[in-house]
């Protein structure tokens, strides 16, 4: 059945604002200015600020389900289901899970490449697969497990190929390529502890996407604009590229854009984008198909990618494409994809209804969940 204009709107507004949240937070990294004080022009190095930026976005997304909400009310025939009363304190433990997990995102970005940054992200399935198991007691098919092998061989293929481009790419160290790779992955293991708590403890009262996402932003915005005061005063040496050599100097955050205008639109961009990114990916789920999502959340990858290559924020190199298509076939088996395909052909059809795949509401909850992540939707 062919799609509606209003499904391809929702179709092209979730691949284009994915892209660009990734593609804003990395265009203000590369930006330099003169800080406060008189300090000489550094890098703009921000990624708690940064950080607060994406949960504002996500915060946002509150206004939106009370939008939403109130004008439903007032139509005579009132659709939207705002879900079932609950705890707002059960989305403080996955809030925290999230202000931790994208805040190492961001200070990693910092160290790589985003085209890489956005395909190491990839790594969720693995740690969530795993721990889905062990926690929920979860089941996972045959076709999964294998998804979950192919996805570490990726990530595998991907590292290589930033091991050899930090040879060869003076904008960033090897070392902290290497470093930057490491704590996204880090960072997924963080990501997948906080969708095992939301399965558990969160989705179970029947909350609303939005009303979910909104929550969440709110927590880690509140809590991550607090802790900026203790990191103005905590010192970390040569790890943090601010001049004071603190954990994160927001007020030289704010003069850089001061002295630099367009940081604040990147930094706008990256707000903005992941709001629309939420509302869109929710959209397409419940106008399309989940499928749909997690295919046009693959797309954001390439399309990350191909504009780093135009921009010239990266240079080209084979393995990086092998990796993708590596890590795209982890994900398309981890998620199911493969199905469709597969249902065609009658004695494969057969099978897959014998095999049991208790993994169904796990990926609707994956694809629910409005953050920009390669393997989930993050």
């Amino acid at each position: 059945m062919a799609w509606t204009k209003y499904q391809l709107f929702l179709a092209g507004l979730m691949l284009t604002t994915g892209s660009i949240n990734t593609l804003s937070a990395k265009w203000a990294d590369l930006f330099s200015a003169k800080g406060c004080h008189g300090d000489p022009e550094h890098t703009f190095s921000h990624p708690f600020v940064q950080a607060v930026g994406m949960f504002l976005g996500e915060f946002s997304c509150l206004a939106v389900f009370y939008i939403l909400l109130f004008h439903d009310r007032r139509s005579p025939e009132p659709r939207m289901n705002p879900g079932q009363r609950f705890n707002p304190l059960l989305f403080f433990p996955p809030a925290m899970c999230d202000m931790t997990a994208t805040s190492i995102m961001y200070v990693a970005l910092n160290m790589t490449s985003a085209s890489s940054f956005q395909m190491l992200r990839g790594a969720v399935i693995i740690f969530t697969g795993l721990l889905s198991v062990a926690f929920l007691g979860r089941r996972l098919a045959p076709s999964q497990w294998i998804g979950i092998f192919i996805t570490i061989l990726g990530l595998v293929v991907v590292g290589l190929a930033d091991f050899v481009s930090g040879h060869k790419d003076d904008s960033h160290k090897l070392s902290d390529v290497i470093t930057g790779d490491l704590l996204i992955i880090m960072a997924q293991i963080i990501v997948s502890v906080q969708m095992v708590l939301e399965e558990k403890f969160v989705y179970k009262h029947d909350v609303h996407p939005l009303r979910a996402v909104g929550t969440e932003g709110l927590f880690g915005f509140v809590v991550l604009s607090l802790l900026l005061i203790p990191m103005y005063f905590i010192h970390t040496g040569n790890f943090s590229d601010n001049p004071r050599q603190v954990l994160e100097d927001a007020l030289d955050a704010f003069c850089q854009i001061g002295h630099k205008p367009l940081i604040l639109l990147a930094l706008l961009g990256n707000t903005v984008s992941i709001a629309f990114f939420n509302f869109a990916g929710i959209s397409v789920t419940k106008e399309i198909s989940a499928t749909t999502r997690m295919v046009l959340d693959s797309l954001r990858t390439l399309v990350i990618w191909v504009v780093s290559l135009a921009l010239g924020w990266e240079q080209f190199h084979g393995l990086q494409v092998l990796g993708f298509l590596v890590l795209l076939t982890g994900t398309a088996l981890y998620n199911g994809l493969h199905r469709p395909v597969l249902a065609r052909i009658p004695w494969c059809a057969a099978r897959m209804n014998l095999e049991e795949d208790s993994s169904d509401a796990e990926r609707e909850r994956l694809l629910n969940n409005g953050r920009v992540q390669a393997s989930e939707d993050t």
